[in-house]
């Protein structure tokens, strides 16, 4: 026996697709609501689950040596992570702080001198001659010379000073992200399901291996362009140290940046130059075979920390750390290159299974 088809009046379907419209509305609300909530937080939560994720082999081992305590293992990574940007960063403000106060006790006793610059200053190319008079200037009458550079100081003195916030207010994100990211270890278990079911939600069947592709590409990108800049901005900073670089904070922290931007180099030839101003020769030309050193190892660290079935090229890196710059602030710089990195890999996968 046959069965009717319900006949679906013209009134009917339009105030079905007027419910549907409506719920649609109030879930698009719903989501822009939680999007403009967390967006002050974006940032944050994406480079605490990049370190956590990335972090998580150690992790797994640093439990299993504990005897499987896996709390007190998130606790010692999170101590641990902290120290590396905490350290620095007091020794920074240490040597600033030192040298503000130096400089401002010698202005107040009237005994504040500039030592004239060395005969070799002269010959450097370009910027030698008008670097050796400004020099020469401010060494024979420093008041003369501060009163000419006051108003360059007045103009640019709030720059400076909100630099110094947006730095300080840097360095706060990257605290509280380690300390997020401890949390995500803490609870990686339960961290891990939900990561699947988001997945397998998105991608359907091939879920599990988007996922795993994912997790692969933030740690050997993570460690292959932040972990090597890490390593090369250590041993940059035990030169700096060794020949006694004035201001050895600020150098190690514009080395590291330059080395996330895939151009340590730049950072490193003028403070060679500089070191050949301030020390002899024997102990400069052994500055600069370490800086050559510390210039060419990211080439045999990024092959074993990226590995071979992961490498990204470099102009999409390039343009994650400016694009993430641009777009996040100084902690884009470490987001941007990573989010690219794994797009660009689920990219390719996509185009490989058409």
């Amino acid at each position: 026996m046959a069965t009717s088809t319900p006949i679906v009046s013209e009134s009917d379907h339009f105030f079905r697709t007027r419910e549907v419209a409506i719920r649609l509305s109030l879930i698009a609300l719903l989501a822009l609501t939680c999007f403009v909530i967390l967006k002050a937080f974006i940032p944050l939560l994406a480079w605490g689950v990049i370190i956590a994720t990335a972090g998580y082999p150690g992790y797994r081992k640093l439990a299993a040596a504990l005897g499987g305590r896996e709390k007190l293992a998130a606790v010692l990574c999170t101590l641990i992570l902290l120290s590396l940007i905490v350290i620095p960063a007091v020794l920074l403000a240490g040597t600033l702080t030192d040298g503000a106060r130096s400089i401002a006790s010698q202005v107040q006793s009237g005994n504040f001198r500039i030592p004239p610059p060395p005969a070799k200053v002269q010959g450097w190319p370009l910027i030698g001659k008008p670097l050796n008079k400004v020099w020469t200037t401010a060494s024979t009458d420093a008041t003369q010379a501060l009163n000419k550079v006051s108003p360059v100081i007045q103009k640019y003195a709030p720059t400076l000073l909100s630099a110094g916030a947006k730095l300080g207010g840097t360095l706060l994100q990257f605290i509280l992200s380690i300390v997020l990211a401890g949390f995500l270890l803490a609870s990686s278990r339960g961290n891990a399901e939900f990561s699947q079911k988001i997945f397998r939600r998105i991608f359907r069947e091939k879920g599990d291996e988007f996922e795993t592709l994912t997790a692969n590409t933030v740690r050997s990108v993570t460690n292959g362009i932040v972990g090597v800049a890490l390593i090369q901005t250590i041993l940059a900073s035990l030169g700096f140290l060794v020949v006694g670089l004035p201001g050895a904070g600020m150098w190690s922290l514009l080395f590291f940046v330059a080395a996330v931007l895939q151009v340590g180099v730049v950072v490193l030839l003028p403070a060679v130059a500089f070191a050949f101003t301030i020390t002899s020769t024997t102990p400069a030309v052994i500055f600069l075979v370490w800086c050559m050193f510390v210039g060419v190892i990211d080439n045999v660290l990024k092959p074993m920390l990226l590995g071979r079935g992961n490498q990204v090229p470099t102009l999409v890196v390039f343009l994650g750390v400016i694009g993430g710059f641009i777009a996040m602030g100084t902690i884009g710089l470490f987001i941007g290159a990573i989010i690219l990195s794994v797009g660009y890999k689920l990219f390719l996968i996509w185009l490989e299974d058409v």
